[in-house]
């Protein structure tokens, strides 16, 4: 019989699901309501690849929604039975004991199941210039980048279910978009692929692969070729204008952690039973990783339902045969100040936060360890007036917090900011040029958390990585409020910053500082950049952050 001592039971949980897509998020729910003790690990953004996409119609009982919306339902759900969540990275795991062992970026944890619901990632397709132009004109989220490709033409690459829904979607944004095929028609259904062939703002070109794109400033040039004629056509943008080429040609399952461990076909997709099991006792699959003919959110959800009520029979097996038992959940009347702030809020409403916010806003800044200031930089524009209404609704909810604002001239290059100040008026290198609604909202809130003390945790790994940084280091990220994968990188950015007098991490949303986009050639959001220089595309967490730096 396995021994654990108390020095590690409160990190030993029935069940850790490795993932937090809707197949991880339905199995967290399914679990929690029947009083097991769960822990969600999520290494990027809680929702997964759904999140992207801007319009789901079709979901059973929801006539429409965005993916982000729908499985920010599925995790408050799961969260008011008491599922734990936390952002952290799987690196490894110990299997072959009745209690498995899961290493995280963030320490350890154990449980007697695992539940890997860890997606898959889009995939590339490999032409010339694909990864070269990576953020600067080769894109591969509509939601995210669409809106930097106003009135220019659009390449969309591929012929599935994804390319047919965001090439209709991309026409919002786009002067004209082409679908290139490589197949004789769409692979989808018919009922997804009509809107798209009959399209006034869309061409369908068919038997068709990219060979190769290019450009200077950005992208200005695509040669596509028929493989069927071999015909080779080319499209040069004029006037020193530049284009987007978008990718959706579906995705690869994310199985690194598992390779080696659990039984995998040969396109690494993880094998399971008719009940989510694996190979390995007490190690089931959920969701997109599996083998399967249909990859959809309901399909997802059904794993992960399925799944949770098989590991629910084998937990309680294991209990009874080792006498060890995890915590009951906890659920989420009882429970302190959340680790994330949930929903959208938007500076161009009347009322910005609901008295739920107000709740989570009022119990974290009462865990501050010392008062802080909001310094503002104004100027004429109405944007900044938003800023400071902003602020001062912000503020109003804590006497922890007050705002200052400082003289034009001060604000001349830098407006509309606000900076995240000690109450002493010292400068903490954490700064917001714009208005940080919509999804920044939460990075935001964190940001002045992890400036005032005590902060969000970290390893001690990780905590000494951030201390040896002793050359000042300016972080710049550029963002969309519409983009719901920029505020992980500016949380990261900030966390760092806030634990590091020699580093700053100032965010930028990029609709108000055009100039700064066009010197960088931005057309992909999260941009990183590093004292200036070394740019980078998409999201990132702290180590990843930490390695850009020591690059």
């Amino acid at each position: 019989m396995e021994r654990i001592n108390n020095s590690v039971s409160d990190k030993l949980y029935d069940v850790i699901i490795i993932g937090g897509g809707p197949a991880g998020l339905t199995a967290a729910l399914y679990l929690a309501r029947a009083r097991y003790r769960v822990l969600v690990l999520e290494k990027e953004q809680f929702g997964g690849q759904i999140t992207i996409t801007n319009e789901v119609v079709n979901y059973p009982g929801i006539a429409k929604t965005s993916g982000k919306e729908l499985t920010e339902t599925m995790k408050r759900q799961a969260e008011f039975f008491g599922a734990e969540f936390l952002l952290a990275e799987a690196t490894g795991l110990e299997t072959s004991k009745d209690i498995k062992t899961v290493m995280t970026d963030k320490g350890e944890y154990r449980a007697f199941a695992l539940l890997l619901a860890t997606g898959a990632h889009p995939r590339t397709v490999g032409f010339k210039g694909e990864a070269e132009y990576k953020g600067r004109g080769v894109a591969y989220c509509a939601t995210c980048d669409g809106e930097f490709f106003t009135g220019k033409e659009v390449f969309v690459v591929g012929g599935g279910f994804a390319a047919a829904e965001e090439s209709v979607f991309l026409t919002k944004f786009a002067r004209h978009v082409t679908v290139l095929i490589r197949e004789e028609d769409f692979t989808c259904a018919a009922a997804v692929a009509e809107p798209a062939k009959k399209h006034e703002k869309i061409t369908v070109i068919t038997d068709t692969v990219v060979e190769e794109v290019s450009g200077d400033a950005g992208l200005d040039y695509i040669r596509y070729k028929n493989i069927k004629s071999g015909e080779i056509s080319e499209y040069k943008a004029g006037n020193k204008d530049s284009f987007g080429v978008f990718v959706f040609v579906g995705y690869a399952p994310a199985t690194e952690l598992v390779n080696g461990i659990v039984k995998l076909d040969d396109q690494g997709y993880i094998v399971t039973d008719a009940k989510q099991s694996t190979n390995i006792d007490g190690v089931y699959a959920a969701g997109d990783v599996c083998i399967k003919p249909l990859r959809q959110v309901v399909t997802a959800t059904g794993d992960g339902a399925l799944a949770a009520t098989e590991i629910e029979k084998y937990v309680a097996a294991v209990q009874r045969r080792t006498g060890i038992s995890a915590k009951p959940p906890v659920t989420k009347e009882s429970k302190g100040a959340p680790n994330d702030l949930h929903g959208e809020v938007s500076a161009n409403t009347g009322e910005l936060f609901s008295p739920e916010i107000k709740g989570q806003l009022t119990s974290l800044f009462e865990k501050m360890q010392q008062n802080m200031i909001l310094k503002l930089y104004l100027d004429e524009r109405s944007v900044s007036g938003e800023l400071e209404a902003y602020m001062r609704e912000l503020t109003s909810l804590s006497n922890k917090l007050s705002v200052d604002i400082a003289d034009r001239q001060a604000s001349s290059n830098i407006a509309p900011c606000v900076k995240i100040c000690l109450g002493d008026g010292t400068e903490t290198g954490l700064a917001f040029h714009g208005v940080p609604g919509g999804h920044e909202f939460t990075s935001f809130v964190l940001g002045i958390y992890n400036a005032a003390g005590p902060g969000q945790a970290t390893d001690d790994d990780t905590a000494r990585a951030i201390e040896t940084i002793k050359k000042p280091t300016e972080i710049k990220v550029l963002v969309s409020l519409s983009c719901t994968m920029c505020p992980d990188t500016v949380t990261a950015a900030q966390h760092i910053a806030a634990k590091n007098p020699n580093v700053s991490a100032e965010i930028y949303d990029i609709h108000h500082f055009e100039e700064i986009r066009k010197r960088h050639n931005v057309m992909s959001v999260p941009c990183i950049l590093i004292n200036d220089r070394a740019v980078s595309f998409g999201k990132k967490n702290i180590h990843q952050i930490l390695d850009l730096i020591d690059g």
